[in-house]
């Protein structure tokens, strides 16, 4: 199924403003059209309401979105992200309940994510009940040239 355009422009929106180019954790759009053809690979996108946005060009403007991708009872969160301007809204708690509300009645168990040591988002997944599982040492490479962990964490639904 090809993805909508819609809904890839206002993911785009977002990621162009939401990720620290020093990190390298943005997605160009081919990543975002590719990974969304797959049937395991899910998307939400909240408007500047907090609520969802439906496919269509006049569908609002984005304020945030998450990707994932499913398996079996599994469901990895691969991207998270939410435009500077609204952050600290409750835009992030709102995107991660979706998540588990779609996970849920997609018969996921678990949810698994991985972000790099120092990520401001640690104090959302940890509030939202997920808990640190493993490391991997010096796994994200900076622009800088230095490198940083990568933590696993999982949660239960």
């Amino acid at each position: 199924m090809t993805p909508s355009p819609y809904i890839i422009d206002h993911i785009m929106t977002v990621m162009e403003v939401a990720f620290d180019p020093e990190y390298g954790e943005a997605w160009n759009r081919r990543q975002v059209s590719d990974a969304l053809v797959m049937p395991s690979t899910h998307a939400l996108v909240l408007d500047t309401r907090g609520a969802l946005i439906e496919d269509g060009p006049d569908s609002g403007r984005p304020s945030g979105f998450v990707l994932t991708r499913h398996a079996a009872d599994e469901e990895e969160l691969l991207l998270i992200a939410v435009s500077p301007e609204h952050r600290g809204q409750g835009f992030g708690r709102e995107l991660v309940e979706r998540l588990f509300l779609r996970a849920r009645e997609r018969g996921v168990a678990r949810i698994f994510l991985e972000m790099r040591q120092g990520n401001p988002a640690e104090q959302l997944y940890r509030s939202a009940g997920f808990e640190p599982i493993g490391r991997r040492p010096k796994y994200y490479r900076l622009a800088t040239g230095g490198t940083l962990d990568a933590i696993t964490f999982g949660r239960t639904l």
